[in-house]
């Protein structure tokens, strides 16, 4: 790939223009519920909020998580900010208590923020590799003995796999064995197509969550952390009371209406999910490609050769969006999601399909 051919995230994300298919950023085409919207004309709440979240809001995600209350509960600026937020309390305590460098066990590939993340609170990341898109417990095991925490990410972005309960409870296990936090990202836990999510639980567990994936709420960033470790949650407001302050208070409204809506509007949107996962998979199989085949989330994984050269001419000469595979830790693959109608979807494959045919020539 010619040096000049420089490929970065800030390239694509929010680009949008006549003729471009984008298969890079996961945000959902679908709609939000509309009783979500329907609350704007009549909202007049604008004042500073509580810093931990809206009370309403976290007494309604408290009905969804085992022995907890609102106190279990941190609402933040996107599950971004809930991650950042206990990656830092969490390194913060561990050298309060007189620890030395934290180390944070990474499952890669890992969403693409995940390192910087880690690096900016101060840990040293580790890594075990996935192998076809799930984790190796022997290794894992290995590892995680010698670390202050554990992020993990089921569903996964990029690859789309879904860990199996067996592992994740062995996972519960040896972290509570070894006082080892769990990050838990759960932010595509209503796109599962193979079973229901499993929660992973401990004393030292933190899930992430968010509204942007299942209520197709991205721009308005609500998201939020749920633990039972009740120092860690009471360190996570102290820093978000110096940073960010308050949520979103109308976002949040928004929110809690959310969590209102009845359960066959998650089904309906994940029938159309599965349908779009069945037509990408099969047509990247099609095209000779290597992948795995999704379990849940809206991501696919492909081996891709010269995976620069396919993004840059992809994007420069066919008006395709894609995400290189090194940004997530797969050097060798090229991210695509499937957040976007059949016809397009079709439409990209085709443009996929040409690109591969004279590159073979």
């Amino acid at each position: 790939m010619d040096s000049k051919k420089k490929v970065t995230p800030a390239m694509f994300i929010g680009v949008r223009g006549e003729g471009i298919i984008s298969f890079g950023s996961g945000q959902p085409d679908l709609p939000p519920p509309k009783a979500v919207y329907d609350i704007l004309p009549e909202y007049s709440g604008f004042r500073y909020g509580l810093i931990q979240g809206q009370e309403n809001l976290r007494e309604a995600l408290a009905k969804q998580y085992p022995r907890s209350t609102a106190d279990s509960f941190v609402i933040t600026n996107g599950a971004s900010e809930a991650l950042d937020l206990a990656l830092r309390a969490i390194a913060w305590l561990h050298m309060k208590k007189g620890g030395g460098k934290p180390k944070c066990l990474l499952c890669r590939p890992y969403y693409y923020s995940y390192l910087p993340l880690v690096e900016y609170a101060g840990f040293e990341p580790v890594f075990t590799d996935l192998k076809e898109g799930r984790i190796v417990y022997e290794d894992f095991e290995k590892k995680v003995i010698d670390c202050t925490a554990v992020l993990i990410n089921s569903p996964s972005n990029p690859t789309g796999r879904v860990e199996a309960i067996e592992t994740l409870q062995a996972i519960e296990k040896i972290t509570e064995e070894h006082g080892v936090y769990v990050l838990s990202d759960e932010v595509y836990k209503d796109l599962i197509y193979v079973r229901e999510n499993y929660l992973i639980k401990g004393p030292h567990v933190v899930t992430i969550n968010s509204f942007s994936k299942t209520f197709a709420m991205t721009g308005l960033r609500v998201g939020y952390l749920w633990s039972l470790d009740k120092e860690l949650v009471k360190m996570v407001i102290e820093m978000k009371s110096h940073t960010s302050m308050n949520t979103s208070i109308i976002a949040q409204e928004m929110a809690y209406t959310a969590t209102t809506v009845p359960k066959h509007y998650i089904d309906e949107q994940l029938k159309i999910w599965e349908s779009r996962r069945d037509m990408i998979y099969t047509g990247m199989v099609a095209l000779g490609l290597d992948l795995w085949k999704p379990e849940g989330a809206f991501y696919v994984l492909p081996k891709i050769e010269q995976p620069r050269d396919f993004v840059w001419d992809m994007f420069h000469d066919y008006k395709v969006i894609t995400y290189l595979g090194e940004w997530f830790g797969a050097p060798d693959r090229v991210r695509f999601s499937y957040a976007l109608d059949v016809d397009k979807i079709e439409e990209g494959l085709s443009r996929v399909k040409q690109y591969l045919q004279k590159r073979k020539k």
